[in-house]
């Protein structure tokens, strides 16, 4: 049974469809990158395996379940602009996490249980090469130490589904392949099964095992939003197709990094 099963899903707004009629089974440990060219839907889908948006059609289904229309734990998100909190420290950040698991009311634990969430904290800050800065504020982070820190964030609830919105699009290319490398590893070694968002096709090749394609596949000229996107293509990464032929056949040039 696939981890998660999309079945002829729709999304429409007043004058316009988003997406239509997109289906995908997704095992588990894959790690799927998306492209597309802008405004074709993919962040629209990203949303919506989050639970934050509700298809109007169609079915949505984890690990056999329907996908309850509210985020979870089960499913963490990293946005391409920063989602930390600048008033709490890099340490802090990390620890709302488990306070808001373990302690709803208060947001807050005390005691024992707060010592062994400090050590969890810690042992993640420490995983993605942050321990040093665990009394620092976001303000005083680089930019890739700052994705680290949501990457942390993240993380620390366990998430078995990671959901990237373009994680890597504002940093600088050293810092990127960093990250790069930091995502391999936590994706092998957490055993997470992952969807990420780019505008870089070497990008989408380089980390996923499969690679994703939104388009529309018909359009009317006269009506552009008439019809929304679909998946189009679903290319398995091993088989490393030539980069300037893939680009060319798939139409991404315009809106799209190579």
């Amino acid at each position: 049974m696939s981890l998660v099963d999309v079945r002829g899903v729709w999304k429409r707004y007043p004058g316009k469809t988003v997406l239509e009629n997109v289906r995908l089974q997704v095992d588990e440990h894959e790690f799927v990158t998306i492209v597309g060219a802008s405004g074709c839907g993919k962040t629209t889908f990203l949303r919506m395996l989050l639970g934050e948006i509700e298809p109007c059609q169609g079915v949505i289904e984890i690990a056999g379940k329907r996908l309850v229309p509210e985020p979870r734990a089960d499913r963490g998100v990293v946005f391409q602009r920063y989602s930390v909190f600048p008033h709490l420290t890099v340490l802090g950040n990390v620890l709302l996490g488990l306070e808001f698991a373990e302690s709803r009311l208060l947001g807050r634990t005390f005691g024992r249980r707060r010592a062994r969430d400090v050590e969890r904290a810690e042992a993640m800050l420490d995983r993605v090469g942050l321990l040093s800065s665990a009394a620092s504020y976001p303000t005083e982070l680089s930019g890739g130490m700052q994705q680290r820190l949501a990457l942390a964030q993240t993380l620390i609830t366990e998430p078995g589904i990671l959901l990237l919105d373009e994680p890597f699009g504002a940093l600088d290319p050293g810092i990127r392949a960093d990250m790069h490398g930091l995502v391999r590893e936590l994706h092998r070694e957490l055993g997470l099964t992952v969807f990420m968002i780019t505008h870089d096709i070497s990008e989408g090749f380089s980390l996923g095992s499969r690679l994703l394609v939104f388009d529309k596949p018909r359009l009317d000229p006269h009506e552009p939003d008439l019809y929304g996107a679909t998946i189009t293509f679903d290319l398995p990464v091993r088989d490393r197709p030539d980069m300037d032929s893939v680009v060319d056949n798939l139409n991404l040039k315009n809106g799209m990094r190579t």
